[in-house]
């Protein structure tokens, strides 16, 4: 129903885990008939083998953006949407707060002038618990997490905490979220 044409490609990289199985999304985009392309890297092998990275989630976000900047430029397409949803921007105003001292997060909309690419975050204002439901009512299986990281990681503290701040003081997530949203550094750049 929306006027302007575009295509749609679906794409995962993979981070070179063992065992991955990408078959129940490349059915999910086959029954949407959406192209699906799987972007075989080494980001395992060189985060957690030959660098043997203590804090490995920065360089391996890093190296993850420049594998889906580089698949996008070769499908030919100039928008990137990522699947960021509202409890991940909270969870990166806190930890840019808390760990570097700026009161920051990513934008709902970005245009990169190196890969001539615009990223759209169109799940940005969506918590995840709504994300998780769909997932769950929608019968579709995600890919079962494997990086030797998960669970124990900064992210995953904020997470809790801010769990435990909810939990407390309900409402406090979107009230973080909004003082983002409205402090005058971002009043211009928010879309």
């Amino acid at each position: 129903f929306y006027p302007k044409k575009y295509e749609i490609y679906a794409v995962t990289i993979d981070m070179g885990f063992e065992n991955s199985d990408f078959s129940d999304i490349a059915k999910l985009c086959d029954d949407l008939d959406v192209e699906y392309k799987v972007i075989p890297t080494q980001i395992y092998e060189i985060i957690f083998n030959v660098r043997k990275e203590k804090n490995p989630c920065s360089l391996c976000a890093n190296m993850r953006r420049g594998a889906l900047h580089g698949a996008a430029k070769e499908l030919g397409c100039n928008k990137l949407a990522l699947g960021h949803h509202f409890d991940d921007a909270v969870e990166t105003i806190m930890m840019n707060l808390f760990i570097e001292g700026r009161f920051d997060c990513f934008r709902p909309v970005t245009y990169l002038s190196r890969s001539d690419i615009t990223v759209i975050r169109p799940m940005l204002y969506v918590p995840e618990k709504e994300i998780s439901h769909f997932v769950r009512v929608s019968d579709i299986a995600p890919v079962p997490k494997k990086c030797p990281a998960d669970g124990i990681t900064k992210r995953e503290d904020t997470k809790k905490a801010l769990a435990e701040m909810e939990r407390k003081d309900r409402g406090v997530k979107q009230r973080i979220f909004n003082a983002w949203e409205q402090s005058p550094v971002n009043r211009d750049r928010i879309d």
